[in-house]
């Protein structure tokens, strides 16, 4: 795709850069022509003469006139015999010439020395003062044409002015009835929009709108479509710039940009102005490593005045978006200024069902596609990720050669985006085993575990990213939305995370395990201490020991968290961790060893095909456990 634009801008470009090269290779041929000057036609003499041979001709009487010009040492003679309209013959002459004026003096030869008048500093001058005119006209159109095409006569020097875009009746082909999920967020915009149309309804009570809204919520969730919806919706003079876009190298550049920027809301009031990526700007002053950055500050500042200062903007609404509030100035945050903060978060399972819905509409579904399987199969998504789940399972049964895109196609593609592309499967060898057994040991403790999430499937078919393989779960939604995580919860999910470190040293012994549960103890780790430290959730107490640490850096409190307990506090820490951690291990390895046939069963069945649904597993599971065996649910 970058090489295509490439070649389009090329292509759009080359008539404006065409006309300035002609234009420059015109004034050099006119400069080179102008020094070089034109040449005289003149016939060649047939017989050319030295200055030897001139003077042995001055000597024998032979020359009648001799025209002498010193500054191109040349001189001019007529012999006897000429006819008077032949050519002198031009003889070249040395830097000093005493025995030729000697000579013409002696034998009586009539001769005039008067140099002709050397031009070719001038021209030299001229010509190059020709060239450089015509090499600032040509950089003037090529800047003059590109300027143009990207808004205007005139742009390249208005580094002040607002480079917002602007609509009269926003366009914008996104209504409310487009956005789904948010449906909190739509409610809260409506009234915005409301206030737009019908004033009257909030002036009547002495409501006044709020000031400013700030859009906030992780990337992808549809802060941006909500504001292209609200544009839709309003029907009013509408105003829409990235952050990045009022930040320049010089100083000054960006204060400027904002006031005319509120110039023209005001002369369009009542209008919207929608601000993306808010934080790109609005970072907090005087922070951050290395101290604030003057163009920032300066843009900031403006910014502040312009939306709550001495001057009012009344019918001038401010919608902004951000995904870090954090970093955000509080003088920019407090009533006055954004007013009103909505909080645009992930969709939960209603929200993905609609998202889908809206993202089905121009896809060709199999009827045995169930959108609601899909997203309860997706939890954590954002909007842009279901909509670019449906765009990867199109793009597959495109490249299949299928006419409707089937269930296959949409499990293909919630893995690809999760997990990896997929790689060619393994052959059969040790390595291939190995992976077997670590992944059924996940799998296994996975269905054993009572508070553990169910599985969805398993796989030892390689992924991107060196994954040989993976046991997925289908995730309790209701958990993961309230965050309210128990302790049987996490400690089953780290005796899981162990289950493939627990296989592989009970097949193969302790000598041949692998670092393949590298990222398995890292979570585990982290699981364990936030038990410990944060949770409350150990011998240690209800003591929370450290706090979260993200965005420290950007907002200028430190390069590291400070320590909030002594050394001893820590060692016991330590302890706590690696005794969760053990004593999870030891459950995980007791129930590998009391299903070893159970075990060994299931990885001959995953070798052979290479998947195992999270049904099938279970079933499998479950009559093992009806024939006597010691499949023993733990919990």
């Amino acid at each position: 795709m970058k090489g295509s634009l490439t070649k389009a801008t090329a292509r759009r470009t080359s008539p404006t850069k065409t006309a300035a090269t002609k234009m420059v290779m015109i004034g050099w041929a006119i400069a080179q022509t102008i020094m070089i000057g034109t040449p005289a036609i003149a016939q060649t003499p047939r017989d050319p003469l030295s200055y030897s041979q001139l003077l042995k001709k001055i000597d024998a009487g032979e020359v009648t006139k001799v025209e002498i010009d010193e500054a191109q040492k040349v001189a001019r003679v007529k012999l006897e015999g000429q006819k008077p309209n032949d050519p002198l013959v031009e003889v070249p002459l040395l830097e000093r010439n005493p025995e030729l004026i000697e000579r013409l003096r002696a034998n009586k030869v009539n001769f005039d020395s008067q140099p002709t008048a050397d031009n070719s500093a001038l021209m030299g001058i001229v010509a190059n003062l020709l060239l450089f005119v015509l090499v600032i006209a040509g950089l003037l159109m090529i800047l003059r044409r590109s300027t143009n095409s990207s808004g205007g006569p005139g742009q390249a020097m208005s580094f002040g002015k607002s480079r917002a875009r602007f609509q009269m009746e926003a366009k914008t082909g996104v209504m409310f009835d487009d956005v789904a999920g948010i449906e909190e967020a739509k409610e809260e915009l409506q009234e915005v929009v409301t206030f737009l149309k019908k004033p009257e309804r909030f002036t009547a009570v002495g409501a006044r709108i709020p000031k400013g809204v700030l859009l906030i919520g992780p990337p992808g969730t549809g802060k941006t479509l909500l504001a292209k919806a609200i544009a839709g919706e309003a029907g009013v003079p509408f105003f829409s710039i990235s952050g990045s876009e009022f930040v320049e190298m010089f100083v000054g550049v960006g204060a400027s940009r904002v006031r005319d920027l509120f110039k023209k809301a005001k002369e369009n009031a009542p209008c919207i102005v929608f601000i993306d990526e808010i934080d790109a700007v609005g970072r907090q002053r005087g922070t951050g490593i290395g101290g604030g950055n003057d163009e920032r500050e300066q843009t900031l500042n403006q910014l502040l005045t312009e939306m709550d200062g001495f001057e009012g903007n009344t019918g001038i609404i401010i919608i902004a978006a951000t995904n870090r509030p954090d970093v955000l100035d509080s003088a920019l945050l407090r009533p006055g200024r954004f007013d009103r903060q909505v909080q645009v978060d992930l969709p939960n399972y209603k929200g993905r069902l609609r998202i889908l819905e809206v993202h089905a509409r121009n896809k060709k579904l199999s009827s045995e596609v169930s959108l609601e399987t899909v997203a309860r199969r997706t939890p954590g998504f954002s909007g842009a990720d279901l909509a670019n789940l449906l765009n990867e399972a199109a793009i597959l049964t495109a490249r299949r050669r299928k006419d409707e895109i089937t269930a296959l196609e949409i499990d293909d593609a919630i893995d690809r985006i999760t997990i990896g592309l997929t790689l060619t499967p393994l052959l059969d060898s040790k390595k291939k085993r190995l992976i077997a057994y670590h992944e059924i040991g996940h799998a296994l403790l996975m269905t054993l575990l009572k508070n553990s999430d169910p599985l969805n499937k398993v796989t030892i078919i390689p992924r991107s990213g060196g994954i040989g393989g993976f046991a997925q779960q289908a995730f309790n939604e209701d958990m993961i939305d309230s965050g309210l995580y128990t302790r049987s919860w996490m400690t089953d999910r780290i005796t899981m995370s162990l289950g493939g470190r627990a296989a592989e040293e009970e097949i193969f012994g302790e000598s041949e395990v692998t670092a393949g549960a590298s990222g398995d103890i890292r979570a585990v780790a982290d699981l364990a201490r936030e038990m410990v430290t944060r949770y409350g959730m150990s011998d240690l107490g209800l003591i929370a020991l450290e706090g979260s640490s993200s965005g420290e850096v950007f907002l200028g409190r430190g390069l590291s968290p400070r320590s909030e307990y002594s050394e001893e506090v820590a060692t016991q820490i330590d302890e706590q961790v690696r005794a969760i951690a053990m004593q999870c291990y030891a459950q995980a390895r007791l129930l590998i060893r009391e299903n070893r046939a159970l075990v060994d069963r299931l990885v001959e069945m995953l070798l052979e095909q290479e998947t195992i649904e999270g049904e099938q597993f279970r079933a499998i599971v479950a009559d093992y456990c009806e024939v006597g065996q010691p499949a023993n649910v733990v919990g």
